[in-house]
């Protein structure tokens, strides 16, 4: 039967810290110019809530603004991603492009489910041609909630999944494989932390380490 696997995209796949605080700095400098803000751009902030869905974040790094600047600061925010992203100023974690190869040759599917935006996974995808190995991309804009465990849910139905592995640095990501009876492989990485890599069944320190997935 054929296993597949469910990655995470920021800070598992993709090194978003090489992009974050350039797209950050530019979106609160865009705040500044209209009088929006005055204080220091929340960098340190956003890498502790790193993998929660964009509406929460603006929601917490913007907590006494509208809505409506938020939503504002959100759009502005996903454009200098993307532009950033296709100006070549991000990176995928080592070993990505090698570890799909040779899952793909062992009969393994490749899919992401990112709590990230459609344009900016799109970016993502493209830039790096993933798609020659990912049979689907999945973002949190195409379900009502913003559950990751909704999201890979959503997946196993499609694909009709039933035995699988979600790979993620995040709390959300092991608590999504847990609530659809998966296995969780944690990421160590950037944003990834002890507390919460002690919910996934196997932690590792290198994507090589998943061609030795099967025996593990």
């Amino acid at each position: 039967m054929t296993q597949s696997l469910i990655f995470d995209m920021d800070g598992t796949l993709f090194q978003t810290d090489k992009i974050l605080a350039l797209s950050l700095e530019d979106t609160f400098n865009q705040l500044r110019l209209q009088n929006k803000w005055n204080d220091a751009t929340p960098i340190d902030y956003y890498r502790e809530i790193m993998g929660v869905p964009l509406p929460k974040v603006w929601a917490t790094l913007l907590p006494n603004h509208s809505e409506e600047v938020r939503e504002e600061a959100n759009a502005y925010f996903l454009e200098r991603l993307v532009k950033n992203i296709k100006d070549g100023q991000g990176a995928l974690y080592p070993h990505v492009e090698e570890v799909f190869q040779y899952l793909k040759e062992n009969q393994y599917e490749i899919y992401i489910a990112s709590n990230g935006l459609t344009d900016y996974l799109n970016a993502i995808v493209d830039y790096y041609q993933l798609d020659q190995w990912v049979t689907e991309t999945f973002s949190i804009q195409e379900i009502n909630t913003l559950d990751k465990a909704d999201l890979v849910q959503h997946i196993m139905k499609k694909y009709e999944i039933s035995r699988g592995i979600v790979v993620g640095d995040r709390l959300s990501d092991f608590r999504a494989a847990k609530e659809n009876g998966l296995k969780a492989i944690g990421c160590r990485f950037d944003f990834a932390r002890k507390e919460e890599l002690s919910e996934a069944d196997l932690v590792i320190e290198d994507l090589m380490e998943l061609q030795s997935i099967g025996n593990k």
